[in-house]
This record gives structure tokens, C-alpha cells and sequence, in this order.
């Protein structure tokens, strides 16, 4: 027979691995970025004119998080301050710092907001677009509507750089040496 579960357990543990997720999608979409080979035009290229550059994809997520994760507890996510059509337009000062000024700013709120949450906090219930979302199911809405965009950001890099690109998880042809060394790994341990 197996052991019971502690919910307080499960919770603190949904929290801090949603915490390492965000960061982990943070890291991947910035080291995209990196391998852009012309970084100031690559970053506002566009396969087409119904498609984002990665620099709009970066404002609008900035825009997200700026908009969901301030006061998150307490106030609608959808803030009356945000114009997210806006979200989709480049201004003519902005700029790839300006782009990545925002990108800062908007994972910074979150982690702010995130990182103080308490076992107690996931069962509270917040607003966005004032329908009631559980504080978990906050969370996983973002981490998802963000890992749909980083997954954006990481194909436009790739799609620029092309052979240039280094794969950021498992690249082709190595998933045997690459399962072969986690074996090794967690033997170890």
C-alpha cells in the first residue's frame, strides 16, 4: 500500500517546480535570442505580415505579465491600464533594449509575485478577465500561454539562424547518448 500524499506537500511542491518552469522558459527563450546572427535586425524579422517577430512576442508576453501578475491576489489580472492590441504594434522608440527593458521588467513582476506565495495561497481564488481562476489555475494558465510563446520565440530563432542554431534540449540523432548520459546521472545519485 502506498503512502498518502500531504496536500501542503503537493502544493509547496507545485510552486516551486511552477517557479523553476518559469525560469526555465525565461532562459530558453533569451538563449534563442543569443544565437540570433544579426541580433538588432533578426529580432524584429517577421516570416510575413500576419506573423509576430520575436520582439513583438517578447512586448506582448512583457505586457501579459505586467498586466497578470501585479497585485495578483488582489486585483483582476486583466488590468484597465493595459491595451494588449497595443501589445502587437512597435512604437518607433522601441528599440531591442526597449523590447528587452520590458521582457525584464514583466518576468520580474512575476517572480514577485510568485515567489512570496504560500501553501495557504493556492487555495485563494483571483480574477482574470473577472472570471474566478484558483491561484493553481492561474499559474498553469500562464505557464502554458508562455511556453506556447517561448516554443514561438525558439522557431523564429532557429528559423533565422538555421544551421547556425545549437539545440537548446535534445538536438537530432543524439537521443540515445543523451538518455544513456541521464541514465548515468541518476545512477549516481
Amino acid at each position: 500500500m502506498g503512502q498518502e500524499v500531504n496536500p501542503n506537500s503537493v502544493a509547496q511542491d507545485f510552486l516551486k517546480d511552477s517557479i523553476h518552469m518559469f525560469r526555465q522558459y525565461k532562459m530558453m527563450a533569451e538563449k534563442a535570442v543569443a544565437q540570433l546572427p544579426n541580433p538588432d535586425k533578426d529580432f524584429f524579422y517577421s516570416p510575413d505580415k500576419e506573423s509576430n517577430s520575436i520582439a513583438i512576442i517578447m512586448k506582448h508576453m512583457a505586457g501579459n505579465m505586467r498586466s497578470r501578475w501585479r497585485d495578483f491576489l488582489t486585483s483582476d489580472g486583466e488590468k484597465a491600464d493595459r491595451h494588449r492590441d497595443t501589445e502587437f504594434e512597435l512604437e518607433t522608440r522601441e528599440d531591442r533594449t526597449a523590447i528587452m527593458n520590458l521582457w525584464e521588467e514583466g518576468w520580474a513582476i512575476m517572480f514577485a509575485a510568485l515567489e512570496p506565495l504560500s501553501v495557504a495561497d493556492m487555495h485563494r481564488i483571483v480574477l482574470i478577465r473577472h472570471q474566478p481562476h484558483s491561484v493553481v489555475q492561474a499559474i498553469n494558465r500562464q505557464l502554458t500561454h508562455y511556453s506556447y510563446h517561448v516554443g514561438q520565440i525558439v522557431y523564429l530563432a532557429k528559423h533565422i539562424a538555421q544551421e547556425k542554431f545549437t539545440s537548446l534540449t535534445v538536438p537530432r540523432g543524439k537521443s540515445e547518448e543523451v538518455n544513456a548520459l541521464m541514465a548515468e546521472k541518476w545512477k549516481k545519485q
